[in-house]
């Protein structure tokens, strides 16, 4: 018996390692679709009021819902709050909050699928923002990845042509936003858990566009309410996915998939907005995809030069 419950025991924690991978992934893909959804409600709703405002609604949803996860935690709000960065945490919770309004601005002035596509080249970013702020070392091979890449944002950008607005500026912005709030996600990792990032992130975020937020309130039309509901629900549902998916994946597990979310936008933006997809935008985005993955392929690869460096960064 003992013989034979050897023998059962490594194909059941297979069968379980397999089946959780595989929830994980479904976590994710589920993630990446509600964020698409959510942008299209944050470009309908960034219509009608100011950014600003829905920015305020769609934190106060996600703060509520992330202080009830941490409530039910071991150690409570007092346990999951500890961090020995609080000041870098704090700047992470304003610097993301501040580029989610901008974001949602720049959905309202340009196309919801010219501004994904924009803002994928944050990875990029980061893989040269790694380079003063954490120490890390970036070969020749991620440098040309990095290249190719903002000038597939270029392409897409198109400065050159009749099309071009500079309206087209804040999705970048949002782009080296994101990044520098990554960048200072990697170094507080290194001693604070990631619950408490995603504490900070929604609370410290939720306070500082309160500070702002009632100036530029604005009462809500009843046929508007559905999409605030939506939007906020999306925030939560989606955050939850991602933790989940985070539960049983590796952030490169996760990371590529991401990308989905830039044809999910790409669909809402033709079927809901009637957007087209021009051939530069469609090409550099291309072109800004696979640099991105590229850099996440070669990343661990690198993860061994990276290590000595890692003491001479700017960031703790």
């Amino acid at each position: 018996m003992r013989g034979a419950s050897r023998d059962v025991k490594p194909e059941g924690r297979a069968i379980f390692k397999d089946s959780k991978k595989v929830s994980g992934y479904a976590f994710t893909l589920l993630a990446v679709f509600i964020f698409a959804v959510q942008d299209g409600f944050s470009k309908y709703l960034g219509e009608r009021y100011s950014p600003i405002f829905i920015t305020m609604i769609r934190y106060w949803v996600f703060a509520a819902f992330v202080i009830l996860l941490a409530s039910r935690r071991s150690g409570g709000l007092r346990g999951v709050a500890t961090t020995k960065h609080p000041a870098l945490q704090i700047m992470r919770g304003v610097l993301l909050v501040a580029e989610i309004a901008i974001f949602v601005y720049g959905l309202a002035h340009t196309g919801l699928a010219i501004t994904q596509a924009i803002f994928q080249a944050s990875p990029l970013i980061v893989t040269v923002l790694s380079i003063p702020f954490l120490g890390e070392h970036v070969g020749w091979r991620r440098w040309l990845a990095v290249l190719a890449g903002l000038l597939g944002v270029l392409l897409i950008i198109n400065p050159m042509g009749s099309q071009f607005s500079v309206y087209l500026l804040l999705p970048l912005t949002c782009a080296f936003m994101f990044a520098t709030y990554s960048i200072a996600t990697r170094a507080v990792s290194r001693q604070d858990q990631a619950f408490t990032s995603l504490f900070y992130t929604a609370v410290g975020g939720a306070i500082a566009i309160s500070l702002i937020g009632p100036f530029y309130w604005t009462p809500i039309a009843q046929s508007d309410w559905p999409f605030v509901a939506a939007l906020g629900l999306c925030g939560a549902v989606s955050h939850y996915s991602l933790i989940r998916a985070y539960d049983s994946l590796q952030a490169s597990d996760v990371q590529p998939l991401t990308y989905l979310q830039l044809v999910v936008g790409a669909v809402i933006a033709l079927a809901f907005f009637g957007e087209t997809l021009s051939w530069n935008m469609l090409l550099g985005a291309t072109i800004v995809v696979g640099a991105g993955l590229f850099t996440m392929w070669r990343e661990p690869r690198a993860h061994s030069k990276n290590e000595p460096a890692s003491r001479s960064g700017i960031m703790p």
